[in-house]
């Protein structure tokens, strides 16, 4: 039986291994190449799969011997514009690692491509794809805590990688805090307005550029977003959910990014008078998102699920591209000591 989908997979490092088991467990996907700029690596991952697909060292070629419709972008950020860019154009749905690309310039472009060749582009953004942050998210939409006035999220974790995170300029800012930037968009059902960053490297880091960060983003329901991060904070980590605390008019909804999130809104009945007004707790009503697939696994089912479906998936591209807006206009106003408006950086233009 011939497959519905017909995948070549693009970076054969190790975070292509979850890329590849996961379709492999797919019956309607088969994977038909694989590509790397060095060919030992497709050559040794074929083996180590147990595929009969072809390798390959350029996308081009691979899709043309292939018949692929569907590329897996696992490459470096630095090759995504080119690798989704020359995909969509020669007829191939994307589905990428984040980020979307390195420069807002990029992000856009690959849009505009998107929407110029009826393909799609969504990017992987595992960390939505948590039954306990779904349910944080179902709390704020149903209203039990009223309307939003404040966001804040901690991130703090000593993370010793070693390798090319230590010679970063910024590495939280690039590399983790559009997870939590994204989180704050799904959580609010908000975007971005305007931010300003001051970005840091404490004392005793072990990073060679700025390792800790403070955000304040203005977004579009007219709450305020507080990120709060360091990678070089010793003792007393946070998850790496980050740990949330999400103020409306009506209470206020807390997760510390472990166990499952609860809320304290204020108590029926009459309070006129008292200095601090009482509050009952709730939790949250269990629900589908408990049997929901969880990271990227919980991620590729949306994706798939939207091509059959006919529809843009939850992080594609014309989304996915706020949440990257968030981290290059911080970085902007980090470098610049200045608020960022990020209206500038959205539009698409023609």
């Amino acid at each position: 039986m011939t497959s519905k989908y017909k995948a070549v997979v693009a970076g054969c490092g190790g975070m292509s291994n979850v890329w590849i088991d996961y379709a492999m467990q797919r019956p309607d996907t088969e994977i038909v190449g694989l590509i790397d700029i060095q060919l030992e690596f497709a050559e040794k991952m074929r083996e180590k799969k147990g595929l009969a697909c072809g390798v390959f060292t350029d996308l081009s070629e691979a899709i043309e011997q292939t018949g692929a419709n569907l590329v897996f972008d696992v490459t470096i950020p630095a090759s995504h514009f080119q690798i989704s860019s020359a995909a969509m154009k020669l007829g191939c749905n994307v589905f990428g690692e984040k980020p979307l690309a390195e420069t807002m310039e990029d992000c856009n472009e690959i849009v505009r491509i998107s929407e110029r060749t009826g393909r799609t582009h969504a990017v992987m953004q595992n960390r939505r794809y948590d039954p306990r942050i779904r349910a944080l998210r179902q709390m704020i939409a149903s209203g039990q805590i009223g309307d939003v006035g404040f966001i804040g999220a901690d991130f703090f974790i000593g993370a010793h990688f070693g390798g090319f995170r230590d010679a970063m300029d910024s590495p939280l800012l690039l590399d983790m805090a559009i997870h939590t930037f994204d989180q704050a968009r799904l959580i609010t059902g908000a975007d971005p307005i305007s931010v300003y960053c001051h970005e840091f490297n404490p004392k005793g880091s072990w990073y060679g550029g700025n390792a800790s960060a403070i955000c304040i983003f203005e977004m579009s329901d007219g709450s305020v977003f507080n990120y709060r991060g360091s990678w070089c904070a010793e003792g007393a980590p946070t998850s790496w959910e980050a740990q949330w605390r999400i103020v409306g008019d009506k209470g206020t909804a807390i997760w510390d990014g472990h166990g499952q999130p609860y809320a304290e809104v204020l108590a029926p009945g009459e309070q006129e008078g008292k200095f601090i007004r009482d509050c009952v707790r709730i939790e949250p009503e269990a629900g589908a998102y408990e049997r929901m697939a969880t990271g990227h696994h919980g991620c590729l089912d949306e994706m798939f699920l939207a091509l059959e479906e006919g529809r843009l998936a939850e992080t594609d591209c014309r989304d996915n591209r706020y949440s990257m807006a968030m981290v290059l206009a911080a970085l902007e106003s980090a470098k610049t000591g200045q608020k960022v408006m990020l209206e500038s950086m959205l539009k698409l233009g023609k």
